[in-house]
């Protein structure tokens, strides 16, 4: 049996999904892509990237097994090629959310340091009506995947749709995970105008991962 050629051999490919992972601007289409199945120059739009090089980045995810595509019509949907892609994407956020101080730092210079809403919690609020869950991802977002019973109202639409939420319940706000602002800033939005609002802990990501229920 031939153990150094074995490794060798099983290590390149593991080198290959290790080689994918190594550009932020790649990680950032995997973040977008755990959110919902996208067209190439969507996701350009989303990541401020040329849809050339926006096609260059998911070729090496692609090659490295990453995401998939299907076509609708003449178009190509770019999507994760299963859940264990998301559960490696998460991992690396928890080792490196762990691990670098860097990132502890740049938390605190851009988010809210508030209690958050735990993921059990507001399945409890929910079946008592104790409480309205807001989605304020973008609609291909919510229409792909949701939590159950949430409204949908995009961050970049909150202020002209204020009229539509109550104000005798807690509004807890979600958007695409823990490292998505939209979430904070509706949170502080609805606060400015009276209502009693909070950020639910992660996202939608944090919360498919761990099997909860969801609604499309």
């Amino acid at each position: 049996m031939d153990t150094r050629g074995f490794r060798d051999k099983v290590f390149v490919q593991f080198a290959r999904v290790g080689k994918a992972l190594a550009s932020e601007k790649r990680l950032e289409l995997l973040d977008l892509l755990a959110q919902a199945p996208r067209r190439v120059d969507a996701l350009a739009a989303e990541s401020n990237m040329s849809v050339a090089n926006v096609s260059q980045h998911l070729q090496v995810l692609l090659q490295a097994r990453l995401v998939e595509t299907e076509h609708e019509g003449t178009q190509v949907i770019y999507r994760l090629a299963d859940d264990s892609v998301l559960r490696l994407w998460l991992a690396l956020r928890t080792v490196a959310d762990a691990r670098l101080a860097e990132l502890d730092q740049i938390k605190r210079e851009f988010q809210a340091e508030e209690q958050l809403v735990p993921r059990e919690e507001i399945e409890k609020l929910m079946k008592r009506g104790k409480a309205v869950l807001l989605d304020v991802r973008p609609p291909v977002e919510y229409a792909s995947g949701h939590l159950p019973g949430s409204v949908s109202i995009p961050s970049y639409e909150l202020e002209k749709r204020l009229g539509e939420l109550p104000k005798d319940r807690p509004i807890v706000a979600y958007c695409r995970g823990e490292y998505c602002l939209s979430a904070d800033e509706s949170v502080a939005l609805l606060r400015k105008h009276g209502f009693n609002a909070v950020r639910l802990e992660g996202g939608w990501p944090e919360w498919a991962i761990e099997g909860r229920k969801t609604e499309r």
